[in-house]
């Protein structure tokens, strides 16, 4: 796993409830969270919007007031809104669909995007272009992180890998750290995540039907699957 711990951990504890597959679990983050300044005064805006349950964990750690509402990005990041005890709408998808979501929210604005300093999606400038005043604020910095030494020898192989990737960030940065020749499956969240990844050696790469958290997690199931087919098959030879 390559999300920061938190994210990663959470993300393995589901895979584990929903499969009887038995595997290593191996987080190296590939990205840090750094908060770095408060947001400004909240008081004008009607509501927030967070692109990422980073967003969350940042503005928790800034002091954020757990009052008021905001708009999520995916049920992920709006489960990490409500427990710091905001009213959250997810728009169960990626930009494109949060977008839609706050335009077609009754006068939503005006609104304060709270991201990061690397953000896709132009949330804010998209908004304001559609007429709801929007504003953003940088509240935390996402500093990349090397491949810790374990995931280092796991990619030698001799022992199967399977990596989700979730930004094309984080994917191009795994394809710079990535040293080993050994079996690799890799399942990635978006076509842009896939095109990143394309110079790989890798065994076999699944796209995410969905750029969700939900997505991601039923394809790292069919991979588990598949690959437990695979070694089943050589066992039977």
């Amino acid at each position: 796993m390559t999300r920061p711990k938190a994210a990663s951990r959470a993300f393995i504890a589901d895979l584990k409830v929903g499969t009887q597959i038995r595997f290593d679990a191996l987080c190296s983050p590939l990205i840090g969270i750094k908060p770095l300044e408060p947001p400004p005064d909240l008081g004008r805006y009607r509501g927030l919007i967070f692109t990422s349950a980073n967003g969350v964990e940042a503005y928790r750690a800034l002091g954020g007031t757990d009052q008021g509402m905001c708009f999520a990005v995916g049920e992920a990041t709006a489960c990490a809104a409500r427990a710091a005890g905001l009213v959250a709408r997810s728009a169960q998808g990626d930009a494109g669909a949060l977008i839609a979501l706050v335009t077609a929210s009754q006068n939503p604005g005006p609104l304060l995007h709270l991201r990061g300093t690397h953000s896709r999606g132009d949330v804010a400038a998209s908004l304001c272009a559609a007429g709801i005043e929007t504003d953003e604020a940088v509240i935390y910095d996402q500093p990349l992180r090397p491949l810790s030494s374990g995931a280092l020898a796991a990619l030698v192989g001799p022992a199967l890998v399977i990596a989700p990737l979730f930004s094309p960030r984080t994917a191009r940065h795994f394809v710079h750290c990535h040293q080993g020749q050994g079996p690799l499956y890799l399942i990635a969240m978006s076509r842009r995540v896939a095109d990143e990844l394309a110079d790989l050696p890798f065994n076999r790469m699944v796209v995410a039907a969905q750029p969700t958290g939900a997505a991601m997690k039923k394809a790292a199931w069919d991979t588990l699957d598949l690959v437990a087919a695979l070694e089943a098959g050589k066992g039977a030879h």
